[in-house]
């Protein structure tokens, strides 16, 4: 099954006259929606039953959670202190995911900082090794999706994150092509593109990631230092077009996550999305 939903709340379910994320399973099965990303960009900031309540909600309408884990994570750090706070905000975003039922995390590798790219990248492999040594062993059937990232300055190219994912088998990429599309300076422009990343993701990481990928998607700004903003679909100017993407899930039988961050538009772009793929 292909899942579709959105990062975070939109602005349309507080329109609805929603307040809860409680309530947030039973609006998007009502729109046709079937998963959602929880945000916790800001610092794991929820209760074990806050968790757990959303989980139910989930499972009585069938929604797939995932979370988005904090943005404070750099995997690549030289700093011993950011390193170990890294490490934390990892272990309560994998027991918040536990207590939801979550099965996917999404992680931000992080800056490159002082130094090479092969220096941060070095750090990262390090860091990410301790992750599955350490953490992972409690917390089996959690996957941690490693984003490609749209700002030149950020480790994230879709290399690196096959890199990355090499560490362990719990690594997973989480592919924004609103991201790949701004660090490439519109590079996306039709399916060629497209099945060239997934190609070299499938050549790099193999067992079928490919098949159920997790997706970011929005139209974006960028400038020459890459992603500037995430944009709609109604903002026509702005790229990836989804279409290609579409016709290849449905000619392939793909079944991936997919999450919409168009900004404050996120339901209604994934159900715009839903729909160009069972158009196919």
């Amino acid at each position: 099954m292909i899942r579709f939903g959105p990062a975070g709340n939109a602005n349309s379910f507080y329109e609805a006259g929603y307040k809860s994320s409680l309530e947030v399973p039973q609006y998007l099965a009502s729109l046709g929606l079937n998963a959602y990303e929880y945000q916790c960009g800001r610092g794991v900031n929820v209760k074990k039953e806050f968790c757990q309540q959303l989980g139910e909600k989930a499972g009585e309408h069938e929604i797939f959670l995932s979370i988005h884990a904090p943005y404070f994570i750099n995997l690549g750090t030289g700093d011993p202190t950011v390193m170990e706070s890294s490490l934390r905000h990892i272990a309560k975003s994998l027991t918040a995911a536990r207590d939801m039922g979550a099965t996917r995390i999404v992680v931000h590798p992080g800056s490159v900082g002082k130094g090479s790219r092969e220096e941060a990248m070095t750090r990262a492999k390090s860091l990410l090794a301790r992750v599955a040594e350490e953490l992972l062993p409690s917390f089996s059937g959690i996957s941690l999706c490693l984003e490609t990232m749209g700002k030149l300055n950020q480790l994230g190219t879709v290399d690196e994150i096959i890199s990355l994912c090499q560490v362990d088998r719990a690594y997973i990429p989480a592919v924004d092509f609103g991201h790949l599309h701004a660090r490439g300076m519109g590079a996306i422009t039709d399916l060629d593109e497209y099945e060239e990343i997934l190609n070299r993701i499938d050549l790099g990481l193999g067992g079928g990631i490919v098949q159920v990928l997790h997706v970011h998607f929005s139209a974006i700004e960028f400038s020459r230092g890459g992603e500037v903003r995430h944009r709609t679909f109604a903002e026509s100017e702005y790229g990836p077009d989804f279409q290609p993407l579409a016709a290849i899930i449905a000619r392939d039988s793909l079944t991936p996550v997919i999450i919409s961050e168009s900004a404050g538009f996120q339901n209604e772009d994934a159900l715009v999305m839903k729909e160009m793929v069972q158009r196919q």
